[in-house]
């Protein structure tokens, strides 16, 4: 294999053992993490959800009111530098503000699209004359920004955009062409990040304000969900702009798109994570309220085992963004200054196989939780006035925003394999290791949390065994076999989800013990049980799909005496309703 000095390595936890200790949770945050958490929550709580109505009935000009206010309190400069007027915070900071504008509905997509996609490029890729212009003004709220990427030919295939860029005679402006769809902010922003092609060849980002003349905006879009967002079409018909607005190096567009996309899905994961803790909360104290044959519907059995799965996958989403959080704190946290575009490109993407998963899981926990809560609420669920519904119609955008989840989950296993080109990987060797570990005999033991541990290395036995007999089969020609991608992406997800959650209680055993880590435990038990049985499940599809005859035969079977070893805990339904009675208790969200 080739040897590497590279301290990043992203989709390190697919081919390798991870040390406990590197995976960061939320109980390792800083009083300063907790301190601009309460800031954000006490915010949202008090300024934006009393104001939900006039959000959803599109009263742009209360949303921009609510984000200044935000800028005042330091909400939208977390992620600018201290010497653009900004704060110059950590990922994990980003992460904890991500989730508690998360319930907001459209003030949070507002919110989230600003701070993240919109800014992020002039922070990272703006010269210091584009980043003096414009970053105190997006961190304090004096200009909110829209980021302008997809086009009515161009979504998931981005650079295939047709707007064009061409300089005009007297070498002063390039002139834009074209039309960018669906895109968020559009009616109350000041600054737009477009992406155009120079010369119809060239992909660039161009830094293009509001009042440039030839931008013009379409009518506001009727949508689903998230009304209280504005969506438009911007429209550029010889739009002119000065060419010190170019962002970044002409033809380099897409190093800028696709890599700022990597820190959008990590952002919307946050956000979805945080509506989940919302959905919950709202539906253990209505399960408490409404009563059915003289019980409290909470009660039930039925009801208990449905949220303590809510509760179990929340706890696992929130696990995975933090850890990856921290990944991206440690690829980026010394970049704020820097103006090397190749190593801040670079570093952008090393962890984007993690921030895939981020978005898939943290949009698919949120679909999940949503749909479970709405039928907790019953008949209530479908009436306005009890809020479900708008998170019903909220949420489902979130698996199409920042490329949808099957864009996403078709990255997960390419950027692995791009690592097997290049010689960083050697992945014969790891999957004859996997195989040969699988036909080892047990070596579960007694102790406790023994068994969840090792479950962490079956999972990744698994995907290693999956991804080889699939190389196996198609050779190169792998990329183009969608339907087998996105199998083996489902068990990167599983297998990323359960060592989140599984090394999070561990570090919390050893540190507090295992009394003071019981919900921990119970709540890790109650997640990586259900994600056995689904990692059994596609992964003997795969097999069959993939091989025939005795080999077949042999690895299901070997794969089914697998699973069995770690498929179940003991006394999952009494374990269940301890979540539950532990989850009303605490009238929201809890793993303590």
């Amino acid at each position: 294999m080739k040897q590497t000095n590279e301290r990043y390595q992203g989709a390190h936890f697919l081919f390798s053992k991870t040390s406990v200790s590197d995976v960061f949770t939320p109980e390792d945050f800083t009083d300063e993490h907790r301190m601009i958490g309460t800031t954000a929550k006490q915010f949202i709580e008090k300024e934006v959800i009393p104001h939900n109505a006039h959000i959803e009935q599109q009263d742009f000009t209360l949303v921009t009111s609510l984000l200044k206010k935000a800028g005042n309190l330091g909400l939208l400069a977390h992620s600018i530098p201290e010497q653009y007027g900004g704060l110059g915070l950590d990922k994990i900071s980003k992460g904890i503000v991500g989730e508690m504008v998360g319930p907001s509905s459209g003030y949070g997509v507002a919110h989230s699209n600003h701070t993240c996609i919109a800014t992020l490029p002039i922070t990272y890729f703006g010269t210091h004359e584009q980043k003096e212009k414009y970053l105190p003004k997006m961190a304090s709220g004096e200009y909110i920004g829209a980021y302008c990427l997809t086009e009515p030919n161009a979504g998931s295939d981005a650079l295939a955009a047709q707007t064009t860029a061409r300089l005009n005679k007297a070498g002063t402006h390039y002139l834009l062409n074209g039309s960018k769809l669906y895109i968020t902010n559009a009616v109350f922003s000041q600054t737009f990040i477009v992406y155009a092609k120079v010369d119809g060849q060239h992909f660039t980002a161009f830094i293009v304000e509001k009042n440039f003349k030839g931008l013009s905006l379409g009518p506001e879009e009727d949508k689903m969900g998230i009304k209280g967002s504005s969506t438009r079409t911007v429209i550029f018909e010889d739009c002119e702009v000065p060419i010190e607005n170019v962002l970044g190096e002409i033809g380099k567009g897409h190093i800028i798109a696709l890599n700022v996309l990597n820190l959008g899905r990590f952002n919307l994961g946050s956000a979805c994570m945080g509506a989940s803790k919302y959905g919950l909360k709202k539906t253990v104290h209505f399960v408490q309220e409404r009563k059915q044959f003289d019980c409290e519907i909470g009660q039930f059995p039925a009801s208990k085992e449905k949220v303590a799965k809510m509760t179990a996958r929340i706890y696992a989403a929130e696990s995975v963004q933090y850890r990856t959080a921290h990944l991206l704190e440690e690829a980026l946290g010394d970049l704020y200054t820097s103006t090397d575009f190749k190593v801040i490109g670079k570093r952008m993407s090393e962890y984007a196989t993690e921030c895939a998963i981020c978005k898939v899981f943290g949009s698919e926990t949120l679909d999940y939780v949503v749909d479970e809560a709405l039928q907790l609420h019953g008949g209530a669920g479908f009436i306005k006035e009890y809020g479900i519904e708008q998170m019903y119609r909220d949420s489902r955008i979130n698996r199409i925003f920042e490329g949808t989840n099957e864009i996403n989950r078709l990255l997960i296993p390419t950027h692995l394999f791009r690592k097997v080109a290049k010689g960083d990987v050697e992945l014969e060797t790891k999957v004859q290791e996997a195989l040969l570990q699988l036909q080892q005999p047990s070596s579960y033991s007694v102790d406790e949390w023994a068994k969840e541990l090792e479950s962490v290395d079956l999972l990744r036995h698994i995907f290693l065994l999956c991804t080889g007999i699939a190389y196996e089969s198609f050779g190169s020609n792998l990329v183009h076999e969608q339907e087998t991608l996105m199998k083996l992406a489902d068990l990167a997800i599983a297998l990323f989800s359960v060592e989140s959650v599984v090394y999070r209680t561990y570090k919390s055993i050893l540190q507090y013990g295992e009394a003071a880590s019981s919900l921990k435990m119970d709540l890790t038990r109650t997640y990586v049980e259900e994600q056995l049985w689904e990692v059994e499940r596609i992964s003997r599809q795969l097999v069959t799909e993939l091989t025939d005859g005795k080999k077949q035969q042999q690895v299901v079977e070997l794969l089914m005496k697998a699973c069995s070893r770690y498929s179940s805990f003991d006394q999952s339904i009494e374990r269940n309703r301890r979540i539950a009675d532990l989850q009303y208790r605490a009238g929201q969200f809890a793993c303590n």
